[in-house]
């Protein structure tokens, strides 16, 4: 369609009018919309227009998604409207007037680790070749060779080369890309103290600075347990106490805390400080205690709080009961997603690969992408012949399996409510699978289908069987539910749910 002043002049009216729309922007392929009265928005017409291809709300935004001439759409609309755009940021902010307090945490929360992401997920695709390179053997590449002798487990199993044993190529390779891996994971404080200034709007080098002193290399590495533990560590002595000169590597609960107490003390000392002096005086006043503080006080606290979760979880997901947990948490992961909920399992699961190494929590999610993805590739498969439902199904369902789950789930399976479901029973399964045979990741990596890749060694069998589990059971169930007519009448906001395909 060339032309959008038909459907931009229908969207301004089925939205409820000028004087309904606070703030509107666009991103890639979404108008973004914060209505004064959310109501008012008449969603069942608006999906009937020829270039909306769906719509839903989030995060106290009321988004249509156009697809990628959603610019050009959204200059026609500004044209029909008399409204000026407004700035991403500006209507996040006027979005937020809409959310509960719960959903203001979670989005803060989000943008605090979304700039992040990107980083973390290069960094599990790093990690989980190296894994491939240095830790998966491969009988193929001849038996191990120790001392001048075949080598063996203490079982009496053979124990075969991996690819960096045979190859100076691979093995330099491996060496060389623990370099960024290291980079990212070990030093991801620094990550951590620059976003949350990024988010709080104040000096984003003071967060760079602070980071680095929580990881610096004169301080014992975090990782030095057994050091820790034992007492032998370095002290910062100033005559009547002492501090501890331990690092927060790979940390996530001391360098959020840190960051804030940056942020807030900056704040404060910028507004009582005359501006001629506020140069030198509020830097130092905010970083110097900050540091001083992130050591003294935060650190050892927040350490003991983020081990404190790291247990909680760990037990739930060790314990007797730990295929009920996995059940659960593999169910419920896709209604996290739409909560916003789900930032915060990136604080978990990264405290716990700094705690054990390994996390058995982030296969889950894995496995929750796709069977998202599985149940929108059964409605595509079902509606194929639908021109305007597969160019949102298809993409959505390939996104998923990929690891992003947003088009899937507000796309096409919030929409129609059995999807969903028959998703969220197939990651179920998978979880419960998943948890009760331990199945782990060396770290977060590429969610969906390139999950495997950061499987821990002994994982790769369990992580294949889940990943099974979770793309074939949607699959049927939505089929089934089609058949029988289950959930295939119910509502959604007030929408009447429409069974599909035939």
């Amino acid at each position: 369609m060339s032309n959008f002043k038909q459907d931009a002049q229908s969207l301004l009216k089925l939205v409820g009018g000028k004087d309904n729309i606070q703030a509107v922007t666009h991103c890639a392929t979404r108008m973004r919309f914060v209505l004064v009265d959310p109501s008012k928005a008449d969603k069942n017409q608006i999906e009937e227009l020829e270039s909306v291809k769906g719509s839903f709300t989030q995060a106290g935004q009321f988004q249509v998604i156009i697809g990628n001439r959603v610019s050009d759409f959204f200059n026609e609309f500004q044209a029909v409207s008399g409204i000026e755009g407004t700035s991403k940021d500006s209507v996040k902010s006027a979005g937020k007037g809409n959310m509960n307090w719960l959903q203001q945490l979670m989005a803060n929360l989000a943008e605090i680790f979304s700039p992040l992401i990107p980083a973390i997920i290069i960094g599990g695709l790093i990690l989980g070749f190296r894994n491939v390179l240095e830790g998966v053997q491969i009988e193929a590449l001849g038996q191990a060779i120790v001392d001048g002798a075949p080598a063996f487990t203490n079982s009496g199993e053979p124990i075969y080369n991996t690819i960096v044993d045979v190859s100076t190529f691979w093995n330099g390779v491996n060496h060389f890309l623990w370099l960024p891996g290291e980079a990212i994971f070990h030093f991801l404080p620094v990550g951590i103290t620059w976003a949350v200034t990024r988010k709080m709007g104040t000096t984003q080098i003071l967060g760079i600075v602070l980071g680095i002193t929580l990881v610096s290399p004169q301080l014992l590495n975090a990782y030095g347990v057994e050091e820790i533990l034992a007492g032998d560590v370095q002290q910062w002595d100033f005559g009547f106490f002492q501090l501890d000169m331990i690092g927060y590597q790979a940390q996530v609960i001391p360098a959020m805390l840190a960051g804030f107490t940056l942020a807030y003390l900056e704040r404060f000392f910028r507004k009582i400080t005359p501006e001629a002096i506020s140069m030198i005086v509020v830097p130092f006043f905010a970083l110097v205690p900050t540091i001083f503080i992130a050591h003294a006080v935060i650190g050892p606290i927040g350490w003991q709080l983020g081990k404190w979760l790291a247990d909680g979880v760990q037990w739930g997901l060790s314990g007797s009961l730990n295929w009920l947990f996995g059940f659960i948490f593999g169910g419920l992961y896709a209604p996290f997603v739409v909560t916003g909920l789900h930032h915060m399992t990136n604080a978990i699961d990264l405290q716990l690969v700094a705690e054990y190494d390994q996390t058995i929590l982030w296969p889950m999610i894995a496995f929750s992408n796709i069977a998202q993805g599985s149940a929108v590739l059964a409605i595509w498969w079902k509606n194929r012949h639908d021109e305007k439902e597969s160019a949102v199904s298809l993409p959505a369902a390939i996104s998923a399996y990929l690891g992003v789950t947003e088009p899937a789930l507000f796309g096409i399976n919030i929409k129609y409510v059995y999807p969903l479901v028959a998703g969220m029973i197939g990651s179920a399964f998978a979880g419960m699978y998943s948890v009760a045979t331990s199945t782990a990741a060396y770290t977060i990596g590429v969610g969906g289908l390139p999950g495997i890749l950061s499987a821990t060694n002994s994982s790769y069998l369990n992580f294949g069987i889940a990943m099974m589990i979770a793309f074939f059971i949607p699959i049927i169930l939505v089929f089934v539910f089609e058949k029988y007519n289950i959930l295939t009448d119910q509502q959604l906001e007030g929408l009447p749910i429409p069974k599909l395909g035939s």
